[in-house]
């Protein structure tokens, strides 16, 4: 995603926990020749943090145009077993961080009158997935709050949609989930039969951030070839 921004000569500023796998796509993102990239190691369940953040990026940049919340962990859990612990956690990785974010970037949009918020939600959202309980209560919570929000912050002129993707094959996804034949079987319930990539969602991603969709808010669309 942060690359893609990048391809278009974008001024990016991203956050990670892991500073590791930061560093690395800093080094990859120095054939751009971008003029400034901006970014700090943060747990993004940390609110606290996480705002300070989005106020030093305006400050850094002098406005803050768009903002992703993309923030997730789809861990697995049985619904049977999961405490109240890994509940609440896992609505502090997979829904909180978007609310606060959201929140911070308003301050800074609204003196602009123009921003665009992206929430990444998941069609698990609206199919249901067995042992992501969690997951699923947390994105369809993105949704509500998507809707919410695009009529709480549209008078200043910001919009506020969020990206519904289907199994995308992430390294991460591929590595512990989406197995050979677990791939099948999902491409087999999609009107369109191909694999989803990282580059397909961002593509979207780009025009809800550009002036092409000036006029599209508080809309949930589905990246998902067909499957919900």
């Amino acid at each position: 995603m942060v690359e893609a921004f990048a391809r278009q000569q974008a001024k990016v500023a991203f956050i990670d926990i892991d500073h590791q796998a930061a560093e690395a796509l800093k080094k990859k993102l120095a054939e751009y020749q971008l003029s400034s990239i901006w970014f700090r190691a943060i747990d993004a369940t940390d609110s606290t943090l996480l705002q300070q953040a989005i106020k030093d990026v305006g400050d850094h940049f002098g406005r803050f145009d768009v903002l992703i919340n993309n923030v997730a962990n789809d861990a697995r859990q049985d619904v049977e077993t999961i405490s109240a612990h890994d509940w609440h956690k896992c609505m502090q990785i997979n829904l909180d961080p978007a609310f606060f974010a959201s929140q911070a970037a308003y301050t800074l949009m609204k003196q602009q009158h123009s921003g665009s918020i992206i929430n990444f939600s998941s069609i698990t959202a609206l199919l249901g997935s067995q042992q992501m309980t969690g997951y699923v209560t947390a994105k369809a919570g993105l949704i509500g709050m998507t809707r919410s929000l695009s009529r709480e912050f549209g008078e200043a002129g910001i919009r506020v949609n969020a990206i519904l993707p289907g199994w995308v094959a992430t390294e991460k996804q591929l590595a512990s989930w989406l197995t050979e034949q677990e791939e099948l079987k999902w491409t087999e319930a999609m009107a369109l039969k191909r694999r989803i990539t990282p580059a397909d969602v961002a593509k979207l991603a780009l025009f809800l951030a550009s002036e092409n969709s000036e006029l599209i808010t508080g809309q949930c669309i589905n990246i998902d070839g067909g499957r919900a």
